[in-house]
């Protein structure tokens, strides 16, 4: 399991990459829908492998008849950072090794894109969203490879929830950029940029 991607959402597209730019000083490039969850994105690549996006609802989807991913029906407020997505080289045997809820496996296109999402029932992850989704990238070149670089990168993910140690135990993540801390639910990155150090939360 390797850190992926970071999700920001909004209640809107343009509030959520309103945010992300003017909180890294950086612009967001095109993304696009992803009509099975009816959400759509931008994106922006990062150092060392990895990139973000800003998602949120498509008003142009309507209703459907399951939760949205991400959590995102019960999105309320200001845009943030919402959650952290893992990527795995092998679903299922990821899934068989945890011992929590990740969900139910996905299977998602956007153009050429092909990827799968572990994805719950409720589009809420475990440990109050705090769990990150795990994804698995069908395609040989991944949006990461494509995006054009930003001079943005990652320094450090902090994971906090009550139940900290718990949570890390759980998804066994080697990555010295992420933190589990202790404190109320919450993601908060921050970023070595063009403009200094930034932060997204």
């Amino acid at each position: 399991m390797t850190l992926d991607h970071l999700a920001v959402a909004g209640e809107t597209l343009a509030e959520a990459v309103a945010y992300v730019e003017e909180a890294l000083g950086v612009e967001m490039g095109p993304g696009g829908e992803h009509a099975h969850f009816g959400t759509h994105n931008q994106l922006i690549g990062l150092a060392d492998g990895i990139y973000l996006e800003a998602i949120a609802a498509n008003p142009a989807a309507g209703d459907l008849p399951y939760p949205r991913w991400f959590d995102l029906d019960r999105l309320q407020g200001a845009p943030r950072l919402g959650n952290w997505i893992c990527r795995t080289d092998d679903m299922d045997a990821e899934l068989a090794r945890l011992d929590v809820d990740a969900g139910k496996v996905v299977h998602l296109t956007r153009g050429d894109l092909r990827w799968r999402m572990a994805v719950p029932d409720s589009g809420v992850l475990a440990y109050d969203n705090r769990f990150p989704a795990l994804i698995q990238w069908d395609v040989a070149v991944t949006p990461a490879e494509i995006l054009a670089p930003s001079g943005v990168a990652l320094t450090r993910l902090e994971v906090a929830h009550p139940e900290h140690a718990e949570l890390a135990a759980h998804v066994g993540f080697n990555d010295p950029r992420v933190v589990f801390v202790a404190g109320e639910p919450a993601l908060q990155a921050t970023f070595d940029t063009p403009h200094g150090q930034r932060v997204l939360r």
